[in-house]
């Protein structure tokens, strides 16, 4: 029985978490650097532990440990799908709220993925170590222990290849400490769809549907929703039944995620598997009624999976919105500053998970994800029309963010209409061209002093400056 727990995280996700640990009467240890003092994480725990870092699993060990907390959940980002975190709980004997340290390790090397998934009948994307034939351009490298984007080029010619691979090697060393790449076929207008897994020690394993996530920018999701537009009951059964079989063939543990692409005649292939929770998870709450955080506690204690696949029915449509401070028309430049008036929507079916609020400092030193604003209708038209209401409804000044950008993208007819695939944004930049009127919270907000930025600082660009963020 884990009594309380240390959460490895910072910011939306180890607030979301901590809701879903007090229901379960588990207590709760946040953990901070120095520039997340004042974060709203920190007091939202029963405790709180100073480290120096977020990606020390030994420091992190030594405080649930100082703490006596008896788990540790990981979150997603940061240690989340680095093996030595669930390594080192294992040494202190602490529960590592999460998959064992060789199924990280395995699904955290993208070839070695692909082979065990090879060997399980799961479709997967051809892939090279080297040359590929002239036939099979164009050809993506990417980088073998990495993602989010990074150490990934698109080659349309071989004499370009060994510029590319070199490139993509020197980013992903730098990003993954890791500066292995690979060559992979190239998919034509490909849709992203994941399906959610749970497993649990005793040999079960079930999915809990897919969600679409073809709505990215450098190559990191933004929107993401379920049902998706392209499914077919077949198909879902099929994908669902290869999810599964990927799930079986690592013995999986905890709650994870395996994405596929779609192609557009509609064969699908393994992209990878996360070991964690995702950044979108919540649409699949809001369809099924589950808590993921939960599942996977009760996972970790070693109980057996509540539900059998024919348990599960999912019910309405959910869309996810990732609020970034963030510039969409100055090629997603990061903002910083601090926010000034943050006034979130409300209304049936509308949730917000956010780990921001009035008066707090968003700085360059992470991820700039503010919030994620989900919500539920019985289809996916009313689930437009109340998400495009409450971004309507949102009022975040103080840092520049994507808020507008978001409500431009699904008032669009192809969106609408579900004709969308990972290349939907470069092919429509006139979502970009921002309105000329001047709103009048746009005066106000410069009025209180605007964007603030660090006086005489090197600022590091934060979709390349390290691996912490994966998602």
């Amino acid at each position: 029985m884990i009594r309380k727990v240390l959460i490895a995280n910072r910011g939306e996700i180890a607030i979301r978490i901590g809701h879903t640990l007090r229901e379960m009467e588990i207590e709760t240890v946040a953990v901070f650097t120095d520039p997340d003092e004042h974060s709203l994480h920190v007091p939202a725990a029963d405790a709180a532990c100073h480290i120096e870092s977020y990606l020390d699993a030994r420091e992190i060990v030594r405080a649930a440990k100082e703490y006596g907390a008896d788990a540790i959940h990981p979150g997603y980002g940061f240690l989340s799908e680095s093996p030595s975190l669930s390594e080192e709980c294992e040494k202190a004997g602490i529960i590592f709220i999460g998959p064992r340290p060789d199924t990280i390790r395995s699904m955290g090397d993208k070839l070695e993925s692909k082979r065990v998934m090879q060997a399980a009948g799961v479709p997967v994307v051809p892939t090279w170590d080297g040359n590929p034939p002239a036939s099979a351009y164009p050809v993506l490298v990417k980088a073998v222990g990495g993602g989010g984007g990074k150490g990934m080029r698109l080659v349309e010619k071989a004499e370009d290849l060994a510029e590319a691979m070199a490139s993509a090697s020197r980013e992903a060393s730098k990003a993954f400490n890791d500066s292995r790449v690979f060559v992979e076929k190239y998919i034509r207008r490909p849709r992203h769809i994941e399906f959610q897994i749970l497993g649990d020690s005793h040999g079960n394993h079930i999915h809990v549907f897919e969600r679409e996530c073809s709505i990215q920018r450098r190559h990191q999701k933004i929107i993401e929703e379920t049902p998706s537009t392209a499914m077919t009951l077949k198909l879902r059964e099929e994908m669902g039944a290869a999810a599964v079989a990927a799930a079986k063939a690592v013995d999986y543990r905890g709650a994870g995620t395996v994405e596929f692409i779609l192609d557009p005649i509609g064969s699908f292939y393994f992209l990878e598997m996360n070991t964690r929770l995702q950044v979108e998870h919540p649409v699949t709450e809001m369809t099924t009624g589950l808590d993921l955080v939960r599942e996977q506690v009760l996972i970790a204690e070693g109980q057996r999976l509540l539900y059998r696949q024919a348990d599960l029915h999912p019910v309405g449509h959910s869309m996810e919105c990732r609020i970034y401070a963030e510039v969409p028309e100055e090629n997603f430049r990061p903002s910083t500053g601090t926010i000034e008036i943050f006034e979130a929507p409300a209304g049936p079916g509308v949730r917000l998970d956010s780990g921001v609020g009035k008066n707090s400092v968003v700085s360059y030193h992470f991820d700039p994800l503010l919030a994620k604003l989900i919500v539920w209708a019985s289809s996916r038209e009313a689930a437009i029309d109340r998400m495009k209401r409450a971004l309507a409804d949102f009022v975040l000044l103080g840092v520049r963010n994507n808020i507008e950008f978001l409500h431009r993208v699904i008032s669009d007819p192809e969106f609408s209409s579900g004709k969308i695939d990972t290349g939907f944004l470069d092919r429509h930049p006139e979502l970009f061209t921002v309105s000329t009127d001047v709103p009048v919270e746009a005066l106000l907000v410069a009025s209180l002093g605007g964007e603030k930025t660090v006086s005489g600082a090197h600022i590091p660009d934060v979709w390349t400056s390290g691996f912490w963020r994966n998602s």
